[in-house]
């Protein structure tokens, strides 16, 4: 049997999408999906809800935390009122917050957190955010002058799981986000910085694979083996390997 890799969607009402006969759904890029499947795993869908973590993990063989919107401020002490934050999800903020401590305390569930999943991850540890990245005045290279996807890489620590699974390779990864990493959660350690300083990599030192990327790598996964090494990590991780 395949490893089954869970993924987080999106929150109910995160993006404007219908249907003739619906007026809520829960998203998720395509991406995410194929990049597991590349990989060899099977990808299921956890949309966030009451109830939903922990006793989903039992069942999971991996779990990727996935990006999204902006995590409410009031979790980590930080400025509510700040007005470039985009749309909150409670429902979402509550899910993914007990469900990355839930999986943290599974030595023999691989974590893989992306984007918004990287904070969700610093925020369940006691860690805080930048509200919006260009407040720390040195431009903001992690972003389109849009808004919109921007590639640049990171250095990636030596030795790190991060560096292991990317085979030692510079990544250039996809970036979209404008919050970033303020003050490091419990038992974190930083693996990857960006030009500019802004984190781009968590880990978990009392996990034995809980590696967090600030930027998107399943946006290029299909064309770039150096991003697609990420879910073949996970998936061989989930696998026993």
């Amino acid at each position: 049997m395949p490893p089954i890799i869970g993924v987080t969607t999106y929150g109910r009402f995160e993006h404007e999408l219908k249907s003739t006969h619906y007026d809520s759904l829960y998203p998720l890029p395509a991406a995410y999906a194929d990049g597991i499947r590349r990989a060899g795993g099977v990808a299921v869908m956890l949309p966030p809800g009451e109830g939903l973590f922990p006793a989903v993990l039992d069942r999971l063989d991996g779990i990727i935390f996935s990006g999204g919107t902006d995590i409410d401020p009031a979790r980590y002490g930080g400025n509510a009122e700040h007005p470039e934050l985009g749309a909150l999800d409670a429902e979402r903020d509550r899910a993914e917050i007990e469900g990355v401590r839930a999986a943290l305390e599974r030595p023999d569930l691989p974590i893989l957190c992306i984007c918004r999943g990287l904070q969700v991850l610093n925020v369940a540890r006691g860690g805080s955010l930048v509200e919006h990245v260009p407040d720390l005045d040195h431009g903001d290279l992690h972003r389109s002058d849009f808004g919109h996807w921007i590639l640049h890489e990171a250095e990636v620590v030596a030795g790190s799981r991060l560096a292991e699974a990317l085979g030692g390779q510079v990544p250039n990864g996809t970036s979209g986000h404008h919050q970033a990493i303020r003050a490091i959660g419990d038992n974190l350690e930083v693996t990857a910085t960006a030009p500019d300083g802004v984190v781009e990599a968590l880990e978990a030192t009392d996990h034995p694979w809980c590696v967090a990327v600030q930027w998107h790598p399943e946006m290029t996964a299909d064309r770039d083996p150096v991003q697609q090494r990420l879910f073949d990590a996970l998936v061989e991780r989930a696998g026993g390997g």
